[in-house]
């Protein structure tokens, strides 16, 4: 993870004073994807970026311990030896960005990653995930208990309502608690971008929780009805550039919800290189949260080097 972000104070002026121009924002989207797309030796070695970047999730109601158990092994492991290999790869450490759970898992990851001696960080949900609609002092709570058990990373949501009625004072006393909450293990801020209204709001939003020191923002639970679009997507890595240059402070992007493919992934990966630079294509700086693209992308790497595609069940569980 990069740097800790201090916060800085509430600045309601460069919050109340914001506009996002929807129609550039929606030509600059949709003009995004339709670009040529990198071949070859140079596509694999971006999808091998893309690995690093991927916080492997599962958050269901099912997880159990033998479930998370596999997750971590596959973050250990996340593409096939005999592939890495045939790819020239096999001296350079590779894994994924972190694996992510409820925090009642996190105990069960924490074991895994312990007999696998592994380093992957692990990223615990709380604050009342999905909708965050739970009193603040059970959220803070829920926060503690998942640091206590031994996450490194906690992604929290917002309350929406919050941004909804503009109450951004409100949001940045939320935020502010749980990143106190949070101690040592670095925040990442989910705003549910689905459920703000206007690209407005977001752009604001993203401000407020870079300010009260949120060290990542994050589009999406996942469980929205609208989860990463890339007209969220510039509006948030746009604020993110904005907070840089006026403070130093550099935070993380994390897009969520329905990034599926390895077309999706190197789309994302250009995007953030676009607008920010090479460095916020790395995990420091830049996350995917996701529970089946790894296998798309290995499946890739798999016709790079074979020449065919192989069937999804001949890749280890992704």
């Amino acid at each position: 993870m990069a740097t800790r972000n201090p916060g800085i104070p509430l600045d309601l002026g460069w919050v109340e004073r914001s506009r996002v121009n929807l129609p550039a924002v929606q030509r600059r989207a949709a003009t995004h994807k339709t670009r040529r797309s990198i071949k070859k030796e140079w596509q694999a070695a971006w999808l091998l970026r893309a690995v690093t970047c991927i916080d492997l999730t599962t958050l269901d109601g099912d997880d159990t311990p033998s479930k998370v158990d596999r997750l971590c092994h596959k973050a250990r492991t996340p593409v096939r030896q005999d592939l890495v290999t045939q790819l020239g790869m096999e001296s350079v450490p590779l894994s994924v960005g972190a694996v992510c759970v409820y925090s009642e898992r996190v105990p069960d990851a924490v074991k895994s990653m312990e007999e696998l001696k592994c380093s992957v960080p692990i990223a615990s949900v709380a604050a009342g995930f999905p909708a965050g609609q739970t009193p603040l002092e059970q959220r803070i709570e829920e926060i503690r208990k998942a640091v206590s058990y031994g996450a490194t990373e906690i992604d929290i949501v917002i309350s929406r309502t919050l941004v909804l009625v503009g109450d951004w004072k409100g949001l940045y006393d939320e935020v502010r608690a749980c990143r106190e909450a949070c101690g040592d293990a670095h925040l990442k801020t989910i705003l549910g971008t689905g459920h703000l209204g206007t690209l407005t709001n977001v752009y604001k939003a993203s401000l407020v929780c870079m300010m009260a020191g949120s060290d990542f923002i994050k589009t999406s639970t996942g469980k929205e009805a609208v989860n990463a679009t890339f007209p969220v997507a510039f509006t948030m890595v746009r604020a993110i550039r904005e907070y840089y240059q006026q403070t130093g402070i550099k935070i993380g992007f994390k897009p969520a919800g329905g990034i599926r493919t390895a077309k999706d992934a190197l789309s994302w990966l250009a995007l953030m290189k676009e607008e920010l630079g090479d460095e916020w294509t790395q995990p420091n700086l830049f996350r995917i949260g996701a529970s089946s693209l790894l296998g798309d992308i290995e499946r890739q790497l798999f016709h790079h080097v074979t020449g065919r595609y192989a069937a999804i069940h001949q890749m280890p569980m992704s």
